[in-house]
């Protein structure tokens, strides 16, 4: 079973009986999980287990649901602001390891995004961290996918919650996609709601009632993704107008692939086709064969996918002489609270 059938099955309450009984065994499979998630928070609590800390501030920021939250964007505007500050900051991610030959995606986004920031891939956060501080003195350490990771101390905890589906379908995994209990949002410092413009306003003020219901005096900010234009090799943009006189072929494989379709609609694209990859797809050969073979049978102009998407491919689809290739180009954005978000970062670095 591919991701996206994954979702579907875990989305639904009822359907044919098999598919019923499925869901029954995932909500099985999830009670050791979820006691083993109680059982290490637990041990962190009450300091059985150790909590390392770092020679520089540590900002974490994490999700409590898998994949799609829009998380990498949030991680690049912390470092642009560090940048901004003057502030030597390096990231902390543990990376997904791609086959030989391949890059792993969010380190090379935030490579590119922010080049001026030493980005660390490590499982071992807490030996990262002792690197970035003694080889290259950073001043700041932003914790990619964070929240988990308790094995190292942080002075700020920001939480992304993606507005399209907040909670993973309100189960833990392996029936829905929560990583841990709604509850540990008790120890976020701050949630940045993201895609707030993909939800209604209702489903907003409910999801903003339900966190403040966690922990009432938590830090909410609300932030949207814009897109100015695509971008391809050599760097060649393409505004919003350019693209929406080409028909388009799209593809994506990353946690929250309807958010990304349902933007191209939004912005009035040609869609003519399209394709999803589970989450942190590792693309190859015959994958970017597909893809343009696809896109031509449907006379296609451009093949247009997320950067997560692009820096893996671009690569293997430079072959492509007879189709355009780019990716939307994404910024984080903040609606409301950003200023808020910024005190508390302000907070912790003049402690």
């Amino acid at each position: 079973m591919d991701q996206n059938s994954y979702r579907r099955l875990i989305a639904r309450r009822r359907g044919r009986m098999d598919r019923r009984m499925l869901r029954a065994l995932l909500r099985v499979i999830s009670v050791p999980y979820r006691l083993a998630v109680a059982l290490r928070n637990s041990a962190y609590d009450m300091g059985l287990a150790r909590t390392h800390s770092a020679d520089a501030p540590v900002i974490s920021v994490g999700n409590i649901t898998t994949g799609g939250t829009g998380k990498t964007p949030l991680v690049v505007w912390l470092c642009r602001l560090l940048g901004e500050k003057s502030l030597k900051c390096a990231v902390l991610t543990r990376g997904y390891k791609p086959p030989k030959g391949l890059v792993s995606d969010e380190p090379a986004i935030l490579a590119r995004a922010c080049p001026r920031t030493k980005v660390l891939v490590n499982a071992d956060r807490v030996a990262a961290a002792g690197r970035a501080v003694n080889e290259f003195a950073a001043q700041v350490l932003v914790m990619d996918d964070g929240f988990q990771h308790r094995r190292l101390g942080r002075d700020l905890d920001i939480v992304a919650i993606d507005a399209t589906r907040p909670f993973g379908y309100d189960r833990l995994l392996p029936a829905g996609l929560l990583r841990e209990p709604k509850k540990a949002i008790r120890r976020a410092d701050a949630v940045v709601i993201t895609h707030y413009d993909q939800s209604t306003a209702a489903g907003i003020e409910l999801l903003e009632k339900q966190i403040r219901r966690i922990k009432p005096d938590i830090v909410i900010a609300k932030a949207i993704h814009r897109h100015r234009c695509a971008r391809g090799t050599g760097d060649a943009g393409y505004d919003l107008d350019e693209l929406r006189k080409k028909r388009i072929f799209a593809f994506c494989g990353i946690g929250n692939p309807e958010a990304f379709l349902n933007r191209l609609k939004e912005h009035g694209l040609n869609v003519v086709g399209s394709r999803v990859y589970n989450d942190h797809h590792n693309y190859t050969e015959s994958d970017f064969g597909e893809i343009r073979r696809q896109a031509l049978s449907l006379g296609a102009e451009m093949i247009l996918s997320t950067e997560k998407d692009w820096v893996k491919t671009a690569v293997g689809a430079g072959k492509f002489t007879d189709i355009l290739f780019a990716y939307l180009a994404v910024e984080l954005e903040f609606v409301d609270g950003g200023d808020r978000i910024e005190g508390l970062i302000d907070g912790i670095l003049n402690k």
